[in-house]
């Protein structure tokens, strides 16, 4: 196979070596912005599932997706019809606004904090255009030094399946091999123009580890009545969780790295009272404005019987078939991974879209948290509120 030469190569979640063109907003307005992008993570989550895995196993990227499209939407040759679905998509107001977004959440979500003992995180962005179509210097220098892309003008026009198979190597190797054939075979064709890509790779640890001697199988329920055995976790700490009307939420927050102040990972279990209850509290989170924020344990609690099952499940899906509104010429991919055990989380996504031509209490009381029955959870950042990744389980004992 030819080597597509990349023109910048660019370390994993590299963010602040370089001077950035992109623009600042003030505190409030950046906060505001953030906020409607959380929203937009969580819209994206609710038609993900209810469009393609209603009742099914479940894990996806919105902050990848998120990725492309403020890429897709920066270049200034692209036609206005696509850059303004784009920001009517993400409920912004500019691309200035999102590139802003996208500015705090690589300085201060995307960052890797491995070498201080905090989460492994790499992310990095890839763009392949057409050789016969313009560059402009100051979008070119956007993607470098901005957005830290890894840059390739390419011949679609007789190459379409090298190109094809180079992207889905670049996606494997920016995600420890975990994302296998991005692009399906035919999705690249001489019609394409250009490929936006993002490779997401997040591995953290417990802050408090589960012991495996306390791993044991379990029933977990299923909607049809029936139940698989499965290897639940647990412990006898003390947890941040907390009821809510119609279900409970669990906090398990990672290991944060010695320079980690400004930010905390966490993973989050939302938990409805009754076993079928996952899609009506779906439609809750997902149409809610703030959910998130306005259900989380800050306090840890006592609690009685606590188990949460193993599970690794992966997942890809082509976005035209969920989203209606993608009429543009325009094809949008995503393979996603995710694995929890004792130790931690160790998740995966790599998305690619390409165009064609045309205070507590003194005695708390005891709350279960038994995860036995169909759950949704998210990775999360927690002072920026980005969710990295978002899923739903309805069945642990399967991984695919």
């Amino acid at each position: 196979m030819d080597n597509i030469e990349m023109k910048e190569k660019v370390g994993k979640s590299q963010v602040a070596d370089q001077v950035s063109p992109i623009p600042s907003l003030s505190k409030i307005d950046l906060a505001e912005a953030m906020k409607k992008q959380n929203d937009v993570y969580m819209f994206l989550a609710g038609k993900v599932i209810s469009t393609l895995a209603k009742t099914s196993n479940l894990v996806f990227s919105p902050a990848s997706i998120n990725a492309v499209l403020i890429m897709a939407a920066n270049r200034p040759e692209e036609e206005e019809t696509l850059r303004s679905f784009i920001l009517s998509f993400l409920r912004s107001s500019s691309t200035d606004e999102l590139n802003a977004v996208f500015g705090e959440i690589c300085s201060v979500v995307l960052a890797d904090g491995s070498a201080s003992g905090g989460p492994k995180i790499a992310a990095v962005n890839g763009v392949w255009i057409d050789q016969s179509l313009s560059v402009d210097s100051s979008w070119n220098d956007l993607l470098v030094n901005s957005f830290k892309a890894e840059f390739a003008q390419v011949d679609f026009s007789t190459k379409g399946e090298i190109v094809r198979m180079e992207v889905n190597a670049w996606a494997s190797r920016h995600t420890n091999d975990l994302i296998q054939d991005l692009l399906p075979q035919g999705s690249v064709t001489s019609l394409t123009n250009w490929i936006y890509g993002n490779a997401l790779y997040f591995k953290g640890a417990w802050k408090e580890k589960f012991e495996k001697y306390l791993t044991k199988n379990k029933p977990f329920y299923l909607l049809n009545g029936e139940s698989v055995s499965v290897a639940f976790m647990s412990n006898y700490e003390n947890q941040y969780v907390k009821a809510y009307d119609g279900f409970k939420v669990l906090r398990l927050p990672y290991q944060q790295g010695r320079d980690d102040a400004d930010r905390k990972f966490s993973m989050y279990f939302y938990l409805p009272e009754k076993r079928d209850g996952l899609d009506n509290l779906l439609k809750r989170l997902t149409s809610t404005h703030g959910f998130l924020d306005s259900h989380i344990p800050i306090y840890k609690d006592r609690v009685g019987k606590f188990r949460i099952p193993k599970f690794k499940i992966k997942f890809g899906f082509e976005a035209s078939k969920a989203f209606d509104d993608f009429e543009l010429n325009v094809s949008l991919y995503q393979k996603a991974f995710i694995e929890i055990d004792e130790v931690g989380t160790e998740a995966a996504a790599a998305t690619a879209m390409r165009r064609l031509v045309g205070s507590p209490s003194m005695m708390p009381k005891m709350i279960d948290f038994v995860v036995d029955h169909p759950f949704l959870f998210l990775i999360r950042e927690d002072r920026t509120g980005t969710v990295l990744f978002v899923g739903q389980i309805y069945d642990p004992s399967k991984s695919d």
